[in-house]
């Protein structure tokens, strides 16, 4: 018995096996992206669109650095390194080929609350006469990007933990409509923290719940104090910076390279500014003095990490989030993969190593991305490119800008959030697809707007899952429809026999934002796999397949698995047993039915609800030429067979 215990305790240390050099460079592709994609980097197809791209963003990252570490309450060459380091960092380790990484505006704003609180403005006249080594700024400025620094490393911190426990796989809770509210009452916040820029008024920084209500109400209290000189320039700018950047969307396909109109303004406004003296005539307010070069690495002060932990939490939940959001946009649009947890891992080193280089809290903008797409860019070596410049920025034409109005910036910040803020109009689809999406959309960009961004996003994932779990008892989960296994051959006028195959998969279960992602995953399996040699060809069989068996447990029938034999295939959804589905799950049923059809594979529903055609047809291009919605499972097989015969009959033709 002794000896039998003994090997038993020895079978899981059998079962281990020494790691071979193959899986060290397995987990080195795996956990650093840029060894997959750099192998395979064609000069001579990406290098020239990389570049251009590459010197389009280096505006972008600029203009937006200055601009988001004002917002972020600290000297605004902090902006510039926070422009550099992440980008080089999250193109080491991140998977989205086209996602501009740097400064971004709702981490700004949540770091810029622990700034203000921990260093306010009252305190500068203490420290304002004493300059530090380090880029001759005060201690003052020092503090304050310490404070900022602390939240990005705790903030990077946190998003590495995340990684190390696997959390990405949790992101499946937080569906588009929590996003698209989130990032747009967040949005309305940045606006909002601009008004006394874009006014010229001197306000004291007011935050923390119904904070945005306060501000107004400030501003219209002292409607008097307005600047007529900032108000009429912020108008122009934004005039500007709106028509121009509309011209370049609407001519981007005739002309090669974009105006960058951030960059002219800066330049144009920098330039009436030092001729005019506006600061000492009208009395506007100027970044000031930029100093030259990147001060030596510094750790962020450990002390005040506890004081820091609830904007260090806002700022790895809201950075990852709207990050991850347009690194699985950027895939689908350009057809490769993310892993969510390796975002995670990207992000996180992002902020943790660019801390010590004196850098405010990082992550994706949807205006830089948006930049990259209409501009080219293949890789993330566009990024590096754009590295290049801002280093050159930094050490070369950073102190020129010291003329820079800051309502001119203001504007520019405000413009950039364009594509958040038009994001209103998601309401209009949300309410023709799923109501109670169009109520969690409204009801998490009101405890945006009244609390922070954190506390909305907490609120638009608690809610959805809330209502789900309380939809799902009532749902109907198995299929009242006993269909048997059969075989289907279409006979032809040739002589020999066609065989094609078609599936029949009958969907069981409510399709919402929890199993959205499984549902796509398994239909994929099915149309992926191929087995040809595993059954003869002259028999091809039409499975009832049930690929929602238990969509909380995620527990899949394994038939689902069962490879298609032809990639010519035929699909048949049988969506009798789909009850109820949400914004997520009707955008997943046309991605399915959209990457079939890319895959050569008919796609024919039938059984579905009214509502459900309207919404698939509304949330979709379908195809019009041919029907895809049927009464029965009958219909649709004959609707197959005719479209196989008048195939044959003209290919019959044309020879």
């Amino acid at each position: 018995m002794t000896g039998a215990k003994r090997k038993k305790k020895s079978l899981p240390w059998s079962k281990m096996r020494i790691p071979r050099c193959e899986d060290f460079k397995q987990w080195c592709r795996r956990r650093l992206p840029i060894l997959e994609w750099a192998t395979h980097y064609s000069l001579k197809e990406s290098l020239l669109p990389d570049t251009v791209s590459g010197m389009m963003l280096a505006v972008q990252q600029v203009a937006q650095g200055l601009a988001f570490a004002v917002l972020s309450s600290v000297h605004p060459v902090f902006g510039l390194y926070g422009s550099l380091f992440p980008a080089i960092i999250y193109a080491i380790f991140g998977m989205g080929r086209h996602v501009a990484t740097g400064t971004f505006a709702l981490t700004s704003l949540i770091s810029a609350n622990a700034v203000e609180r921990l260093v306010p403005l009252s305190s500068q006249n203490l420290t304002t006469h004493s300059n530090t080594s380090v880029l001759g700024l005060s201690d003052f400025e020092m503090q304050r990007i310490g404070v900022a620094a602390a939240v990005s490393f705790l903030g990077g911190v946190i998003q590495v933990a995340m990684f190390v426990l696997q959390l990405g796989s949790a992101t499946f809770l937080i569906t588009e409509p929590v996003v698209s509210a989130m990032t747009t009452g967040a949005a309305t916040h940045v606006v909002t923290s601009q008004a006394k820029y874009l006014l010229g008024m001197k306000m004291p920084h007011i935050s923390g719940p119904l904070g945005f209500f306060y501000i107004y109400a400030y501003i219209f209290k002292n409607i008097k104090s307005v600047q007529l000189e900032a108000l009429l320039l912020s108008l122009l700018s934004i005039v500007v910076l709106v028509l121009v950047k509309e011209l370049n969307e609407q001519f981007k396909r005739k002309i090669k390279i974009v105006l960058p109109v951030d960059l002219v303004l800066m330049i144009a406004a920098s330039f009436t500014c030092y001729c005019t003296n506006m600061e000492n005539t009208y009395g506007l307010e100027v970044v000031g003095h930029i100093p030259k070069g990147i001060p030596p690495p510094r750790a962020p002060p450990m002390n005040i990490l506890s004081a820091v932990i609830t904007e260090a939490f806002g700022v790895a939940l809201v950075g990852y989030v709207a990050s991850l959001a347009l690194a699985q946009g950027s895939a689908k649009k350009f057809r490769y993969s993310v892993d969510d947890n390796q975002e995670f891992l990207a992000h996180g080193l992002s902020n943790v190593i660019a801390s010590f280089f004196f850098c405010i809290p990082s992550a994706a903008a949807m205006g830089r991305t948006a930049g990259l797409y209409s501009t080219g860019a293949k890789t993330q070596v566009a990024c590096l490119i754009s590295c290049i410049f801002v280093l050159i920025v930094i050490y070369t034409i950073g102190p020129l800008l010291y003329w820079l109005p800051m309502c001119v910036l203001a504007s520019i910040i405000v413009v950039g959030l364009k594509g958040m803020l038009i994001q209103f109009r998601d309401l209009k689809r949300y309410w023709n697809v799923d109501k109670i999406d169009w109520g969690i959309w409204v009801s998490t960009y009101i405890f945006t707007i009244c609390f922070a961004a954190n506390v909305g996003l907490l609120f638009g994932v608690v809610c959805t899952t809330a209502i789900v779990i309380g939809r799902f008892p009532r749902a109907k989960t198995l299929s009242t429809k006993n269909m048997k296994e059969m075989e289907f051959k279409v006979k032809t006028e040739m002589d020999d026999e066609t065989l094609q195959q078609v599936k029949i998969i009958s969907i069981n279960n409510p399709l919402v934002f929890l199993n959205a992602k499984k549902f796509h995953n398994d239909i994929m399996n099915i149309i992926q796999k191929e087995n040809i040699g595993n059954q003869p060809l002259d028999e091809i069989r039409k499975y009832e397949q049930s690929t929602l068996v238990s969509s909380l447990s995620g527990v899949c029938n394994e038939e689902a698995t069962q490879p298609c034999l032809n990639p010519k295939c035929s699909l048949v959804l049988d969506c009798s047993g789909l009850t109820f589905s949400d914004y997520t799950g009707v955008s997943m049923l046309v991605e399915v039915y959209m990457d079939c059809k890319n895959k050569s594979v008919d796609v024919s529903l039938v059984h579905c609800t009214a509502s459900l055609i309207k919404a698939m047809k509304y949330c979709g291009n379908l195809d019009s030429e041919k029907p895809i919605f049927f009464e029965s499972v009958s219909a649709a097989i004959s609707n197959i067979h005719l479209n196989k015969n008048l195939s044959i009959l003209s290919d019959h033709s044309e020879i």
